[in-house]
């Protein structure tokens, strides 16, 4: 690895599914010389980790100093999926220092809100993706939308951002806090876990309806935990959500190992992201052997399939999902995902420049 190369993104807390992927693909590329510059709620040290409280302020002082000929591999929200006026200034300044820009696109919200960009913000996006190197998205629907409507002359790569997780099986406890939450929960007959935030476009009030009409429907004790990552909310929504449910359970900003821990505790998971770009959290789920239950966006195989919106066939597949049936599916799909993720890392390893020998050592 000749070239320096930067992973820029957020770090968990919060953890949100872009954090989750550079806080994972960092741990597994630290020790091969791969820099991170980084920011969150918590702050991040260690060898070649440049911290920034304060990203917008720091990004351009940090990159004069140590960006020059470097491949910056951006994760940021601020450059492309939600442009700002930094935009200009890092085109000017990748002249200047002639970095390359590798831009990772995670968001599958992107081309319905593009339609939505005023002329200002339209303008932004084009000149950042203008100046952009090369593309990874990690779907095909992405990939195509970049080259048939804003005909990227750039390559377009698709590398899905399911990992290896060196965790997923380990048994450990949960810390005292979160097993005082879960006390009631882990007491219904049936569990219920979904992961997102409090906004409409994650489904949950979706979810928690459709759980309380199987609780009325069966008259059996299903219990719900919301995972919530806490990276975006409505407060009207969500109050409307927790409403006169007792049942249902809110646990905020779990750290990602033991998100594993709470999903082998419960029988089902449902994806209600109607914009899932993948969906991580639906193979992870997978991996804990339940069954999933998920919108049709982004990974689908091995699910049980609901529209978005649709609170009575997501009713339906909750019902299939606890009856059992799809036990030993899911066990197919598990080891299926498990190869998969490695193929994912070595793929993503070549495309940045690293040594593609084995990285989860």
């Amino acid at each position: 690895m000749n070239k320096k190369i930067v992973l820029l993104g957020p770090y968990p807390p919060p953890f949100g599914g872009v954090s989750i992927y550079i806080s994972t693909l960092f741990e597994f590329l630290k020790n091969r010389g791969i820099h991170l510059w980084t920011y969150g709620e918590r702050e991040v040290s260690g060898a070649n980790v440049r911290y920034l409280r304060d990203k917008r302020r720091e990004l351009v002082p940090l990159l004069l100093r140590e960006g020059r000929g470097a491949r910056i591999v951006d994760c940021t929200h601020f450059l492309v999926e939600y442009p700002s006026l930094l935009v200009p200034l890092w085109v000017i300044l990748k002249r200047l220092l002639h970095f390359e820009w590798v831009k990772i696109v995670q968001d599958g919200s992107l081309p319905s809100r593009y339609k939505q960009f005023n002329v200002f913000r339209r303008a932004l996006f084009r000149i950042a993706v203008g100046s952009v190197d090369e593309f990874i998205v990690l779907n095909e629907a992405l990939e195509r939308w970049l080259r048939a409507e804003i005909v990227v002359k750039r390559e377009v790569s698709v590398i899905k951002n399911l990992f290896p997780i060196s965790y997923g099986d380990r048994e450990t406890q949960l810390p005292a806090e979160l097993e005082v939450a879960l006390e009631l929960f882990r007491q219904r007959r049936k569990k219920v876990c979904s992961i997102g935030v409090f906004i409409p476009d994650y489904g949950f009030a979706d979810v928690a309806e459709a759980v309380e009409r199987l609780r009325l429907e069966t008259g059996e004790d299903v219990g719900l935990v919301l995972l919530d990552g806490d990276f975006a909310s409505d407060e009207e929504y969500r109050a409307e959500v927790l409403r006169d449910r007792d049942w249902l359970v809110v646990l905020k900003n779990v750290p990602h190992p033991q998100v594993f821990q709470i999903l082998k505790r419960c029988d089902v998971f449902v994806r209600g992201f109607g914009l899932d770009s993948y969906g991580l959290s639906r193979v992870e789920a997978i991996w804990c052997r339940l069954p999933v239950v998920a919108t049709r966006a982004g990974e689908i195989r091995g699910m049980l399939l609901y529209d978005f919106g649709n609170v009575d066939d997501l009713l339906f597949q909750l019902k299939r999902a606890l009856s059992g049936a799809q036990v030993e599916e899911t066990r197919e799909w598990a080891t299926r995902y498990r190869q998969e993720a490695e193929e994912n890392l070595k793929s993503i390893s070549n495309k940045l420049g690293i040594d593609t020998e084995r990285t989860t050592q």
